[in-house]
């Protein structure tokens, strides 16, 4: 039997079994992922852990590891070695002599210093060393110890991996466009929130110059009533929505914006415009994609087309997909 592969199997140390003086060790090395997983798992977004930018600044100099990351290494010698399943947390006492930095190896070390046969409690000593063998934790834990064997076949624990949050993955597109000088856009129709919201935000990001393409009295009423700044912005006033349509295309045919933006109308009506035979055709098929921002997925996940090419033929596919290999590229993905 190879003694160098790891047990199938997760077993205790009874009360009897267990002598003063007997020890138990685990050995771990904390990863970036570990302090995301403690933070996300305890709720603990102390910065001096998760912020890089604050961490540089403080006493450490560096992000350092939770301190009952540590804590929980003692528990898991106690909860599945030493004494293990079966065994009863009664108390804890835990003091931090050192930070835990990201790259530290711990070894976890607990003794039994005492035992009480009528209550079959013990007493623990407990003591994590880093790699350097300085003593970053110590403590002494009281534990209800198990009296009978038990043996049972390790949990087959699922995978998991950490993804980046929604913000981090919008933050990466901003970061793309970093050094970029911003694009005259044209937005059509942008009397609704959203749409208004959509393009002062990115006019804030310094991506783009505005051309609001719509009613100028809805335009500004919007604008008031949800608390917005129209600075940096030109307002093209046109009486409805078929107009804001018509005329963001001859923007862009002109050359006087360099992207059209859809506000608040239906994207057929956007598009009757911008494939007119005086519109904005070239000789590549225009298509849709669908940029879906997919939590279980690493990148950002492309479905085309789906909306503008009903019944493509083969010639059509070609572009199609070249569109999307474009795009892909733009974003770098």
């Amino acid at each position: 039997m190879d003694h160098t592969q790891p047990s199938e199997f997760i077993e205790n140390r009874t009360y009897d079994e267990i002598a003063v003086g007997d020890t138990a060790t685990l050995t771990r090395t904390l990863r970036p992922e570990d302090i995301q997983m403690f933070a996300i798992m305890s709720g603990d977004i102390n910065p001096a852990h998760v912020d890089p930018e604050y961490a540089h600044s403080s006493m450490f100099h560096e992000v350092i590891a939770h301190g009952m990351w540590g804590g929980a290494l003692i528990s898991t010698v106690l909860g599945t070695q030493f004494p293990g399943p079966g065994t009863i947390y009664i108390d804890q006492t835990l003091h931090f002599s050192r930070p835990v930095r990201v790259g530290d190896t711990l070894s976890v070390k607990v003794s039994c210093q005492r035992k009480f046969d009528h209550n079959r409690h013990m007493i623990l000593d407990c003591i994590c060393t880093n790699q350097d063998g300085h003593k970053v934790i110590a403590g002494t834990a009281e534990v209800l110890a198990p009296t009978e064997k038990i043996k049972r076949h390790k949990a087959d624990l699922p995978e998991f991996r950490l993804a980046e949050s929604r913000q981090q993955r919008y933050q990466h597109l901003l970061d793309l466009c970093k050094g970029l000088s911003a694009i005259p856009m044209a937005v059509a129709h942008p009397v609704d929130a959203e749409s208004l919201k959509g393009a002062l935000l990115a006019r804030d990001e310094g991506l783009i110059h505005p051309f609001l393409v719509g009613p100028e009295d809805k335009i500004r009423a919007l604008a008031e009533q949800e608390g917005l700044g129209l600075e940096g912005c030109r307002i093209i006033n046109v009486a409805h929505f078929h107009a804001a349509a018509e005329t963001a295309v001859a923007l862009a045919r002109s050359r006087k914006v360099e992207a059209l933006m859809k506000g608040a109308l239906h994207t057929d009506e956007l598009m009757v415009e911008v494939v007119a035979r005086d519109g904005l055709r070239t000789g590549r098929r225009i298509s849709h994609v669908f940029l879906m921002d997919v939590p279980t997925y690493p990148r950002p996940l492309m479905i085309t087309d789906a909306a503008v090419n009903v019944d493509p033929s083969l010639e059509d596919k070609v572009d199609i997909v070249q569109n999307a290999i474009d795009l892909a590229h733009m974003l770098k993905i």
